[in-house]
């Protein structure tokens, strides 16, 4: 199947195309002015080489291999900044929107910074082994302005019931705003290579596991840098 572009599947509900297909993309969620303090932020922490090369693998396998994926990423927690409190405050509101509108049962969310520094990719896989239902809803927020076709760096999304080898149905562009969200265990992905540092916000949803992450649920907004 031929890859359909974002202005092609544009939906006013993006909720009822989560639950029909399992992936949905919405512009509008974060607000601007969050988007661009995130951006700086995530900035400063590349600048600083304050990311940490990923890796993949449970925790007893983790291995960093540059074959599979090439980010620097750094997890997010309230106590490290306003910015990141105010955006793990929206993304709690979007907890509970989910949870109402779909009954999803989600109870907490971890996010980190991503970057993308050129020639950066990560290979086709998915968020969460299939029954583990420790992540139930992935999300990918950009923070990237001016962003060009020639620039790449993609979220390619692929039919699960296709062959390994079928090109992707949709290609996400990494505009600064566009949030992606889909079911961690069942939609296959993979970043396509960037020709400039492409930077993101990778999130997901998970189930009653409070005790093992207390930090990550945002409570209120941070009204000094949401007026």
């Amino acid at each position: 199947m031929q890859a359909v572009q974002l202005s092609d599947i544009a939906t006013p509900n993006w909720i009822a195309e989560l639950a029909a297909t399992g992936v949905a993309i919405t512009h509008s969620f974060i607000p601007p002015a969050l988007v661009s303090a995130l951006r700086v932020e995530a900035e400063a922490y590349h600048q600083d080489e304050r990311l940490a090369r990923a890796g993949v693998g449970r925790i007893g396998d983790h291995q960093v291999d540059l074959s599979i994926r090439r980010d620097k990423t750094r997890w997010m927690s309230r106590e490290q900044s306003e910015t990141q409190a105010w955006y793990l405050s929206e993304m709690e509101s979007l907890r509970l929107l989910l949870n109402r509108e779909l009954f999803l049962g989600l109870f907490s969310f971890e996010a980190h910074y991503a970057a993308y520094e050129k020639d950066g990719f990560y290979a086709r896989h998915l968020d969460a082994f299939r029954g583990a239902r420790n992540r139930i809803l992935s999300t990918v927020l950009y923070l990237n302005e001016d962003w060009d076709e020639a620039d790449g760096g993609e979220l390619a999304i692929f039919d699960e019931q296709a062959p390994d080898d079928a090109p992707p149905t949709l290609l996400v562009p990494p505009h600064a705003g566009t949030m992606t969200i889909f079911l961690s265990e069942d939609i296959p992905h993979e970043v396509l290579p960037t020709q400039k540092t492409r930077y993101s916000i990778a999130g997901w949803y998970r189930l009653n596991d409070r005790l093992g992450a207390p930090s990550l649920q945002a409570v209120t907004p941070v009204s000094n840098l949401a007026s």
